[in-house]
């Protein structure tokens, strides 16, 4: 038994804000965030849209790709850090909406990090006998949590949601190897507490996604049986073209084989890695028995990687 991508979605607010736009209300400009983040613009939600309203839009087409209804869902995995409320999840608000029929649902943070974490999760299920299909979403609204008087994260950070369908498969499946670390004493690096905003040191954050995002790569690579030339495409967390770029040159793999789209969206945490892949399949720079490398880095600080026959 083995776990298909079935189905992709994605989805981002209608409003843009440009680096022109926050040059009028931060001490920045166009170049300064060009040249350091890779970042031309990112997406902003309303004030009175939630992180479910988004992901109703990519799940619908996610399951609609799949070829079923939301009633066949019998899980959903919402990865987020900026859920609608504390409790219910946003997972079973996003159940509602959809017209889903009584599934499993829950929500799980894992910052950055939450969709490669929930592909795990969701594996598992499959390959278990637990589900025949299940939802896995990252959704975000961290324009909710951004100090916007501070220019080194809020230029970083934009709205959206991507999703997947992962049904059961009696072939081959399509996760061949995942990677999942934590690291708690590090939480001080990035972190957002309650009523709060969010906070990053930047330096040391970066020093550690690279390094660790290197040896999650190349564990999922040798699990997998794999090497770095097999792989067609790596996808990583678009956090910042340099973190991506520094990657790129210590998995030693050439830039053109490296996904970014951080340029439109920014850091979209849990959702970056779904809307990447949903881009890069229109696109039409995955195809079917491609090997795709997935990596990201995250608060906890977590981490991971995840080898997939696309």
């Amino acid at each position: 038994m083995g776990s298909k991508i079935t189905g992709l979605g994605m989805y981002v607010p209608e409003r843009v804000l440009t680096n022109f736009d926050l040059e009028k209300i931060l001490d920045t400009s166009d170049e300064w965030i060009t040249t350091r983040t890779g970042i031309k613009e990112r997406h902003i939600a309303d004030e009175w849209v939630k992180a479910s309203d988004l992901a109703l839009h990519s799940s619908k087409e996610a399951i609609e790709m799949a070829g079923i209804s939301p009633k066949d869902i019998d899980v959903i995995l919402v990865a987020t850090s900026t859920p609608d409320m504390i409790f219910p999840s946003t997972a079973c608000f996003l159940s509602d909406k959809l017209g889903c029929k009584n599934p499993m649902a829950f929500d799980f943070s894992a910052a950055c990090s939450g969709f490669i974490y929930g592909l795990t999760i969701a594996d598992s299920f499959i390959k278990s006998g637990k589900a025949n299909h299940i939802l896995v979403v990252g959704s975000e609204v961290f324009s909710k949590i951004i100090d916007w008087s501070d220019r080194t994260t809020a230029v970083l950070f934009g709205d959206g949601s991507g999703a997947i369908v992962l049904s059961k498969s009696n072939d081959s499946s399509d996760i061949l190897s995942t990677v999942m670390k934590s690291e708690g004493s590090h939480w001080q690096l990035l972190h957002c507490q309650v009523g709060e905003k969010l906070r990053m040191q930047g330096r040391e954050t970066f020093k550690h996604a690279i390094k660790s995002m290197e040896q999650a790569c190349n564990k999922a690579l040798a699990k997998a049986g794999l090497t770095k030339d097999d792989i067609k495409l790596v996808i990583p967390h678009q956090a910042n073209i340099r973190i991506i770029d520094a990657l790129a040159e210590k998995l030693e793999i050439p830039k053109e084989k490296v996904y970014v789209n951080i340029h439109k969206y920014g850091n979209t945490s849990a959702a970056s890695i779904p809307i990447a892949m949903y881009e890069a399949y229109k696109e039409g720079k995955i195809n079917r028995d491609d090997y795709i490398l997935l990596t990201a880095f995250g608060g906890g600080l977590t981490w991971g990687a995840v080898v997939i026959r696309f």
